[in-house]
């Protein structure tokens, strides 16, 4: 969606749902609740200290000699003949509990448990619980739980994780539309996406204003910024962990959500009693009738997008757990604002991806300090672009694919007061399809097949947590990493000179083409000055064997996937950081204050006029750069409460420096400047306004500074046409970014009384009207136009802003239980 062109600082400014044939259709499949002499048992754990839910608690139930584990919030229920039972909680850290009941009917059982040692296993920071971010060694870690997410005000309503992020500190995008994530400086591809345990290659849906994750079943929201954990690996910036939550229900359960953009339904039922349970969500999007309302130039642009995720949970025994997850998402788009792609002349460019992910998972209790789990993973990414022909019937397409195969295997114990540890072993194969241009009818254009690319990833990793000292603790990970690129490959060889191609060496099928062994050392230290003081450091080193290449603001699918080879070493990060923590009123509310470094290495970026559509040698057209990239977080939290909410700011700056000798190899004269990402200057804030069961009102606001563009430093003019000449890349900025939004939410009908809830929740999305820049270019000038502001320049500079106006929206959400 983007606005209409117009001069720098003078920016221009039948839906029907079948959701009621769905809902028929769900409650005729829906298990008839049989009238029997049974009981449902449910319960929830929570930490007594803060009313956190506590996973992964064993439940003994003495009379069936049964049991099982809570999930991630606390929950285990079972269906028993109807009687009394003795049920038994134990959980390492904390004080053993018993309870009786009587189980004449189905019981809801709260369950507190006192700590009876600090506990130091891999800790989240949980942006409800303060104090575990004051007694984690854990540094530079975020959560946010859908609950929270719920209440940001999005774009059309739309609740989203990764919007949600780019509130928080030292996170950012590349603007209103932007798939991907920004995360102190680091560019978008080097961040570790997983949806419950899968990487997600392309992680937004509509040009990048959503999140390609369905919002019904996750669970919660983990980003790790600073001593990653040693089980993560693969990327330099960060992981981002998204998981769906398990399910766990005695009885039919449906809930969903209809809105402008897209439509929601989730349902959870058990398929075997106390056995088998089934999650399932979908989530569709159908916005062609709206994009027009955005602006004229939007008249002949399209776009559809649709996701579903389903997840199976086995409880196979008292100590078996196995999950099965599949997640699917498909979309559509199609642009007029460009025509033409090299030598094809399009109507249109139409764009298509589809990511097909599974996750098989088996956690096995060994006794009660030590589990195994065994993870099965398989992704498949696959855009498409297709080129109807102007004037013709003919579609020229191009396709291309990521398939990665993985299999982890991961052994925990908790040792005893203050010491876990936890150690596995992982490997992964990678099948990287870079393109293949397939002309359709047409005569006029060759068919092209670019050489795949094969290559393995081993890696082998421990990490210990442990309590030396009352007021220290330390988390210390090492991991190590052994890339291998087999064959088939073809080696070139270039000029030194003129980067003319001079030769190939081709290696056969399985043949080793190139190794790489990578030691990545992860620490992070905390140190108590007090009760709710405490002081943190952290170190890690990371390396990154597949990179994602593109020389536009945000990658298209026509941007290119690649693995280090022998002309593309591996991307390395070494990064430190150091902050302080102050818990206020009582740990009610944080203050902390973060400083962190990071110098990487091998940094991907293209040459000056690179072009990499239809390139059969991918390494004459790119360089790698030195990076820095450092800052400071402030950040203020509140989460329980009335009010509650965030502020932070972030002064971060962003580098990168080519180190080549060649024209076309020297940016900037190989003097450090600007990444895309550099915005020194961000300020967040998110408050929420509870004012009783039925309303809540909330706020968001975001300034920061405007985005590194590169202006031409010339004109030079050729037969009639005026042409830029860039020498200098990145050496202009954009206006600076701000946007105010809010959202009011109306809920009615209780869990206690009804079966049936639902809300309301309004938004508008930039509430005055903020015409932001999303891009700057730069054309020939059509006669004398716009000479009152161009004057006598030969090029005019236009501006494209994405949103010209508020964007107002109403959604339905509703649950039934």
């Amino acid at each position: 969606m983007a606005g209409m062109n117009k001069p720098a600082g003078h920016t221009c400014s039948q839906f029907r749902s079948h959701l009621g044939c769905i809902l028929l259709l769900l409650f005729c499949l829906a298990p008839a609740n049989a009238q029997q002499r049974e009981a449902t048992l449910s319960v929830q754990v929570l930490d007594a200290a803060g009313n956190a839910p506590l996973e992964g608690v064993q439940v003994a139930i003495r009379e069936c000699r049964c049991g099982g584990i809570t999930d991630r919030d606390g929950r285990y229920s079972r269906v028993l003949p109807q009687g009394s039972y003795s049920v038994e909680f134990f959980y390492l850290g904390f004080q053993g509990v018993q309870r009786q009941v009587d189980l004449r009917e189905s019981v809801d059982l709260v369950v507190r448990m006192q700590e009876q040692a600090e506990e130091l296993s891999e800790v989240v920071l949980r942006a409800r619980r303060i104090a575990e971010n004051l007694e984690s060694p854990q540094m530079g870690a975020l959560e946010l739980e859908m609950q929270e997410i719920k209440k940001i005000p999005m774009a059309a309503g739309e609740f989203d994780v990764l919007r949600g992020m780019t509130l928080l500190p030292g996170v950012n995008n590349a603007g209103e539309i932007s798939n991907g994530l920004s995360v102190r400086g680091g560019s978008l591809d080097q961040n570790l996406i997983l949806y419950d345990y899968a990487p997600v290659f392309n992680p937004t849906h509509l040009f990048g204003l959503f999140s390609v994750f369905t919002p019904e079943v996750i669970s919660q929201v983990d980003l790790y910024r600073a001593n990653i954990p040693a089980r993560f690996g693969g990327r330099t910036s960060s992981v981002l962990d998204v998981k769906t939550r398990n399910p766990f229900p005695s009885k039919f359960k449906l809930n969903g959500g209809v809105g402008l953009v897209s439509s929601r339904l989730a349902i959870e039922t058990p398929l075997i009693k106390d056995k088998l349970n089934l999650s399932l969500g979908g989530r569709a999007g159908f916005t062609d009738f709206l994009l027009p309302l955005f602006s004229e130039r939007l008249d002949n642009t399209r776009a559809r997008f649709h996701d579903a995720t389903m997840k199976l949970l086995w409880l196979a025994g008292e100590n078996d757990q196995v999950a099965l997850t599949g997640f699917y998402s498909w979309d559509f788009y199609q642009l007029d604002l460009i025509t033409r792609i090299q030598d094809i002349n399009a109507a249109n460019n139409q764009y298509k991806f589809r990511t097909l992910n599974g996750t098989l998972a088996w956690t096995h209790v060994l006794d009660d300090s030590s589990t195994l789990r065994n993870i099965l993973v398989a992704s498949d990414y696959q855009p498409e672009n297709i080129f109807p022909e102007a004037e013709s019937d003919n579609e020229i397409r191009y396709n291309s694919s990521v398939r990665y195969l993985s299999l982890n295997s991961e052994y925990q114990r908790f040792v005893g007061e203050g010491l876990d540890w936890y150690a596995g072993l992982q490997a992964a194969r990678y099948r990287i399809a870079p393109g293949s241009l397939d002309p359709g009818s047409g005569n006029s254009i060759n068919p092209v097949e670019l050489q795949s690319e094969h290559s393995y990833e081993f890696g082998a990793y421990a990490n210990l947590n442990w309590s030396p000292l009352e007021n220290l603790s330390l988390s210390a990970g090492l991991r190590l990493n052994h890339f291998v690129l087999v064959g088939p490959f073809s080696q070139p060889a270039f000029d030194p000179d003129t980067g003319n191609l001079i030769a190939t060496t081709f290696f056969e099928d399985g043949a080793g083409v190139k190794t790489y062994n990578g030691l990545e050392p992860r620490l992070g230290l905390n140190y108590s000055l007090g009760e709710f003081t405490s002081v943190k450091a952290s170190y890690a080193r990371l390396n990154q064997y597949l990179q994602n290449l593109y020389n536009t603001t945000t990658p298209l699918p026509t941007s290119r996937w690649k693995t280090s080879d022998p002309l593309i070493g591996p991307q390395q990060s070494d990064a430190f950081g150091l902050g302080i923590y102050q818990g206020l009123a009582d740990n009610e509310m944080e203050i902390s204050l973060e400083g962190y470094y990071r110098a990487s290495r091998n940094n991907l970026t293209y040459k000056a006029g690179a072009d990499f559509f239809l390139e059969p040698y991918l390494q004459r057209e790119v360089i790698q750069a030195d990076g820095k990239a450092y800052g400071v977080e402030l950040s203020f939290r509140k989460p329980e409460g009335k009010v509650n909410g965030w502020l932070n700011y972030t002064y971060a700056r962003s580098f990168l420096r080519s180190n080549g000798t060649g024209l076309r190899e020297r940016i900037n004269d190989n003097d450090w400047y600007p990444s895309e990402f550099d915005r020194p200057h961000v300020f967040n804030s998110t408050v929420n306004f509870e004012g009783d069961l039925y309303n809540t009102w909330s706020f968001n606001f975001t300034l920061q500074s405007g985005r590194p563009y590169s202006a031409p430093n010339s004109v030079f003019r050729y037969q009639d046409i005026d042409i830029p000449i860039f020498l200098d890349r990145n050496n202009a900025r954009l206006r600076p970014y701000h946007r105010l939004d809010f959202s009011w939410t109306v809920r009615y009908g209780k869990k206690l009384d009804r079966r049936w809830v639902g809300d309301w929740t309004f938004t508008i999305y930039n509430v005055y009207g903020r015409r932001n820049p999303f891009n700057l270019f730069y054309s020939q000038r059509q006669g004398g136009e716009f000479g009152d502001i161009f004057l006598e320049s030969p090029l005019g500079a236009y501006e494209l802003s994405v949103l010209n106006s508020p964007l107002f929206a109403i959604t339905y959400n509703f649950s039934f239980d």
